[in-house]
C-alpha cells in the first residue's frame, strides 16, 4: 500500500472518529439543554389546591357588584336576583405563578366523568392571579336563564347537592395548562367546602 493510500485511509478514520465524536457532543448538549427546560417549566409550573381552613378570609367582588365572602377552605353558591354567584378559594402549591383561564360547570356531580372540550369551557371575565405558595380565589357567574346550565346550578344549590367544577389555568406565560376538577360540598350547617379530586396536564403528557 503506497503512502497516499495510507493518508487518505487515516484521514478518513481522523474524520470518522471526528463525527462521531460531534454526534455524540450534540446528543449530550441535546440532552442538557431537554433538562434546562425542563427545569425551568418545572420552576414556572404552578398547581391548585383547596386553601387551608387556617387561611384568611376573601372579600370577592362580581361585575354587578354582588359581594361574596370565602373563607379558608371554602367556596360560595349563591342563587340571588335571579343570578347565580360561584366562587373558591384556592392555594397555589407550585413554583410558578398561576394565571386562571376558563371553567366548565358540570350539571351532574360525578368525579369520574371525562374532561370536556377545551372549546365548551366558559372564559373568565377577568384576568386572576395566584401567586406562588400563596392563596387566591375563583369565581364564576350564570346570569342568564336560557343558559343550559342556569336550571341546574340553581336547582343544585338550593337543594344543597354538591356542585362540581372544571377550572383551566396555566403558568404567567400562558403554558403549561391545567385542569383542576374540584367541588363545592355543601357543609352540615351552612356553607361550601372546597375539595379537589383530580389535575389534568392539556399541554404536556399525564405522568398517570
Amino acid at each position: 500500500m503506497d503512502l497516499a493510500s495510507i493518508s487518505s485511509l487515516a484521514t478518513a478514520a481522523g474524520t470518522l472518529v471526528l463525527a462521531v465524536a460531534t454526534f455524540a457532543s450534540v446528543r449530550s448538549a441535546n440532552r442538557a439543554a431537554r433538562a434546562a427546560e425542563r427545569s425551568l417549566l418545572a420552576g414556572l409550573r404552578p398547581l391548585l389546591l383547596p386553601s387551608d381552613f387556617h387561611d384568611a378570609e376573601q372579600k370577592v367582588l362580581f361585575i354587578d357588584r354582588k359581594w361574596v365572602m370565602v373563607p379558608g377552605g371554602c367556596g360560595a353558591a349563591e342563587y340571588e336576583n335571579g343570578n347565580v354567584y360561584l366562587a373558591a378559594s384556592f392555594r397555589n402549591a407550585g413554583p410558578g405563578l398561576a394565571l386562571l383561564h376558563s371553567w366548565y360547570f358540570h350539571a351532574e356531580y360525578d368525579p369520574g366523568l371525562p374532561v370536556p372540550e377545551l372549546s365548551r369551557f366558559r372564559r373568565l371575565t377577568r384576568d386572576l392571579y395566584l401567586p406562588p405558595g400563596g392563596i387566591g380565589y375563583w369565581q364564576g357567574a350564570l346570569r342568564e336563564q336560557s343558559d343550559p346550565d342556569f336550571e341546574a346550578a340553581r336547582k343544585l344549590i338550593e337543594g344543597g347537592s354538591p356542585i362540581q367544577i372544571d377550572l383551566l389555568y396555566g403558568d404567567s406565560e400562558g403554558g403549561q395548562r391545567t385542569i383542576t376538577r374540584f367541588t363545592l360540598q355543601p357543609r352540615q350547617h351552612s356553607g361550601w367546602l372546597v375539595t379537589v379530586s383530580r389535575h389534568w396536564n392539556v399541554d404536556r403528557p399525564d405522568p398517570r
